[in-house]
């Protein structure tokens, strides 16, 4: 039974007024108030603890204290080893950042030196649980909207800071947990910890000039709207001296919705808090976006004294695409392309996968090999087989005699099984194939990029020639057969955020969240690779067993790149950008610019380098290859492979600068095959690189007694990314893979 309480008109006015006022100022106190106030109105306890969201012991505790001590009890006593304040951005800081298993009311309370219940009542008033299930509810004040949040941008000068926040109402698909790898993980929180504090430590220049502050931060508000149109925009207070008016009234006027901090943090774990919660809910929010962040605060608190007021901090990061609903075509065109749906070459086991591996590497195996091969049983491989001939992604063979017994049948991988459309963006030309499962190309095309075009305007070309390929391949494409599509783009890219970066030769494509804005356009998986990288899973696919061991594929486009197969997988590096071809050429012929950095290698550009050190050389390349640096290229070639000596020494010099970094790939990987290929490995010069580049691996490496490099030439086509990226959805469902070494994320 609960103790017997005053009613309302017991208080005096007195009490009253103190309680309601620290209810409204918010802290540690204000529950308590709450609770007595409550409880003044002839609440129950179980009422009260439910409207507060507390257990009923805190409840009866809180009264208790206050008919024993009245307003004095409410007050904070000194608890050894608690802190009295508690600080819930630091709570769902902690939770969302924690290990699996780490994140538990229990362990964060252990750590931060809280109760248990104020952990969970904290949790339960954001909305945020270790798993991220649900979509967080982020008490500023006014409060956020319950919906999708992602962090879009940081505003900083001398008076003030405002953190830009996107909200979209969520869709159920959304709510999942962070993907491995997605967290920031504490390094990136505290890198942009330490690039604020570095920028608070700013002086105010001495005449910054009212009128100049609104304008800055008026056109950050602009051309956030420009860059984010389909989102709802948010302005978050982090902290502002007053200087110049207050923030509120400047956002209403820019059209964003302006917030003040939640009572119980302080900007610095807010801060926290949310680059948390974007990083786990959003792959997209990669370490990139916040390391670029970083980068932004550190200039600003290295620029010279005025020069801090004059520049503030203006971040922003790139469009998210479509993931904001509002963010749709003109004219209402739909943009998601229904391929694909949902694929029937579901595997259900790591050993399915291994059966289809050594079918693969083997092109044509009995069943008794498969077992031989893979160590599995024969039961188990029989079991496996009939299950894979059932779903028609294995077929029978002819018959083979057997020396004793039954003749023994062979299976072998169904070509028109599964079909899969790869997309390679070069430079000049975009690429597009559908590929079966035994690498054959059903259909492809190739269309020359504007070099004028916007990033929308060539991913709306992108999808054009997509699904005009995948039309013209539709009878060839069995009804739940289509993987998905592959694309192969120059690096660096962003594959946690599927943005490509900055292409040294590609300068519209810098930040373009290309991932996303092509799954705005196919609704199917979408797998995103470097074009070095693609090109050596389709060499290891098509390959089979030729390429059934270490190598590394010197991928000779628009550029030259390095795909390495190290270990039975691609080897894609932390950023997965591994591969980085022409600066490691620049070290090896030290090449270096005026700053010290490794050149950009002309000759790791062979469309341009051939014809250039052709003309050099004095061969006359005729008034239409002067330009056009692909028929310069073809000319060249031509010449070359007819024996011209002046082609063939232009084709051997950019050859020996390519085998030069190729030495120091078998040097440091010990690897004894290099595999060429790409648009610009040709007939007409394939000899004269193979033969030159052999030359340089061989005789010039450390190790040269112990192994013999070979230089082979690509089983792919001149489409070898465009073929390599489609083969990367193949590699993505069936490569066995163990735990630990995940494939590459399909979105």
């Amino acid at each position: 039974m609960n103790p017997p309480y005053r009613d309302a008109s017991g208080l005096p006015e007195e009490d009253r007024r103190l309680l309601q006022y620290w209810v409204a100022e918010g802290g540690s106190r204000a529950v308590r108030a709450a609770v007595v106030l409550l409880a003044a109105q002839g609440l129950r306890n179980a009422e009260i603890a439910r409207r507060l969201e507390v257990s009923r012991q805190t409840v009866g505790n809180w009264r208790q204290r206050f008919d024993a001590s009245g307003v004095a009890g409410l007050r904070e006593r000194p608890r050894p080893g608690r802190p009295s304040i508690i600080d819930e951005a630091e709570v769902i800081t902690r939770t969302v950042l924690a290990p699996d298993g780490g994140g538990a009311s229990r362990a964060v309370a252990r750590e931060l030196g809280y109760s248990h219940a104020a952990v969970a009542a904290i949790r339960r008033r954001w909305r945020v649980t270790p798993g991220n299930a649900t979509v967080p509810a982020v008490p500023t004040r006014p409060p956020l909207p319950q919906a999708e949040v992602w962090v879009l941008g940081l505003y900083l000068d001398t008076h003030r800071a405002l953190l830009l926040v996107g909200t979209r109402p969520a869709a159920p698909e959304r709510h999942h947990g962070a993907s491995p790898g997605a967290s920031p993980g504490a390094e990136v929180i505290a890198a942009v910890d330490a690039a604020v504090e570095a920028a608070l430590t700013v002086p105010p220049s001495p005449a910054p000039g009212e009128r100049r502050g609104q304008d800055r931060l008026a056109g950050y508000l602009a051309e956030a709207r420009r860059r984010h149109p389909g989102a709802s925009l948010h302005a978050i207070t982090l902290w502002d001296t007053g200087e110049g008016g207050p923030s509120s009234q400047r956002c209403a006027r820019g059209g964003v919705v302006h917030h003040a901090l939640p009572v119980r943090t302080t900007w610095r774990t807010f801060l926290r808090a949310m680059v948390g919660l974007d990083c786990t809910r959003h792959p997209e929010s990669s370490h990139r976006v916040y390391l670029d962040l970083a980068a932004a605060l550190t200039h600003y608190a290295d620029r010279p004294g005025i020069a801090r007021e004059r520049q503030p901090v203006r971040w922003l990061r790139e469009p998210i695409a479509t993931h904001f609903a509002g963010a749709s075509r003109a004219g209402g065109e739909q943009r998601r392309e229904s391929w694909g749906g949902a694929n029937q070459i579901d595997l259900g086991s790591f050993n399915e996968c291994v059966v289809i591996e050594a079918v693969r590497l083997a092109g044509t195996i009995t069943r008794g090999e498969i077992s031989h091969r893979t160590g599995l049983t024969q039961q188990s491989v029989s079991r496996i087989s009939r299950s894979l001939l059932h779903r028609g992604i294995l077929v029978e063979d002819d018959r083979r005699q057997a020396t004793s017994g039954k003749p023994r049948t062979p299976v072998r991988l169904r070509g028109d099984a599964g079909h899969a459309l790869g997309i390679h963006v070069d430079p000049e030309v975009l690429t597009a194939v559908v590929v079966d499962l035994d690498g054959a190309i059903v259909r492809s095309r190739t269309e020359p990029v504007a070099q004028t075009a916007s990033p929308d305007q060539l991913v709306d070309h992108i999808a054009r020639l997509g699904r005009g390929v995948l039309s013209a391949a539709g009878g060839a494409v069995r009804p739940g057969g289509f993987l998905g599509i592959g694309v192969a783009t120059p690096g660096p890219v962003d594959v946690a955020s599927g943005t490509v970066l900055d292409p040294p030769l590609l300068s519209v494509w810098r930040d373009v969240p290309l991932l996303y804005m092509l799954k705005d356009r196919f609704r199917c998986p979408i797998v995103m690779e470097k074009d070095s990288s693609a090109a050596a899973i389709g060499e290891r696919w098509i390959g089979r067993n030729r390429r059934a061991r270490d190598f590394v594929y010197l991928y000779l486009g628009t550029g030259v790149g390095a795909g390495l197969f190290l270990g039975g997988d691609i080897h894609r590096g932390v950023s997965a950008n591994a591969g980085e071809f022409g600066q490691l050429c620049a070290v090896a012929l030290e090449r270096v610019d005026a700053d010290g950095r490794p050149e950009i290698l002309p000759e790791c550009n062979p469309p341009v380098s051939i014809p250039e050190t052709a003309a050099r050389l004095g061969m006359v390349l005729g008034p239409r290859a002067a330009h056009d640096p692909r028929e310069a290229h073809r000319v060249v070639s031509a010449a070359a492979g007819a024996g011209d000596p002046v082609a063939e020494k232009a084709v051997r010099q950019v050859a020996g600068a390519i085998g030069r970094g190729a030495l120091s790939l078998v040097d440091l990987l010990d690897i004894d095959l290099v595999v060429l290929g790409g648009p610009f490995f040709t007939d007409g010069v394939a000899d004269l690189y193979t033969a030159e580049i052999s030359r340089i691996v061989n005789d010039f490496p450390t190790a040269r007694r112990l192994r013999r490099v070979d230089v082979e030439r690509s089983v792919l086509s001149r489409e070898a990314a465009a073929v390599g990226a489609a083969s990367t959805i193949f590699h993505a469902t069936f490569t066995p893979r163990l735990a630990g070494r995940p494939a590459p994320t399909r979105r």
